[in-house]
């Protein structure tokens, strides 16, 4: 009677250790449900797809913001990036380094180089188009120079 009676408790001690155990994993399961449910009416089926339907905006998102930063990108290529100046004295009966030439290109090297030639009387400007580091202009080694300067 004694073995029977300490079988039973033995039972009785493992059922409720059993139940217990039961318990915790029902809590932390359902406490996970909650905090995916966000605490809301809606069951998890809507809570997911709600999820899924942003996921989706998310998306489409990315993908439009990933265009625009190439186009950016691309079209940045054909801004002025480089810019080289040197200043020079053409003439002699001038004081000082009052003319000047002006490269100005972007990153496939196209641009434009402005001289200008001050005199005593006037100042003459002259604008040459440059094609990848190139103009197919007769240049000076004012200007050979500020070309190089924005090519390096």
């Amino acid at each position: 009677m004694e073995n029977l009676n300490s079988v039973l408790l033995i039972i009785t001690i493992v059922e409720a250790l059993w139940l217990i155990g039961l318990t915790v994993w029902f809590v932390k399961i359902f406490t996970h449900y909650r905090r995916l449910s966000g605490n809301s009416k809606g069951n998890l089926d809507e809570v997911l797809n709600k999820i899924l339907d942003q996921e989706k905006l998310n998306k489409d998102a990315i993908i439009k913001i990933t265009q625009e930063i190439k186009n950016i990108i691309k079209e940045g290529k054909t801004h002025i990036k480089r810019l080289g100046l040197v200043r020079f004295n053409p003439f002699n009966e001038t004081g000082g380094d009052s003319s000047f030439s002006l490269g100005l290109v972007d990153d496939n090297l196209n641009g434009v180089v402005i001289t200008g030639l001050h005199a005593r009387e006037r100042t003459r400007v002259y604008v040459k188009p440059i094609k990848e580091g190139v103009s197919k202009y007769e240049l000076s080694k004012e200007e050979v120079k500020v070309i190089k300067q924005v090519i390096e």
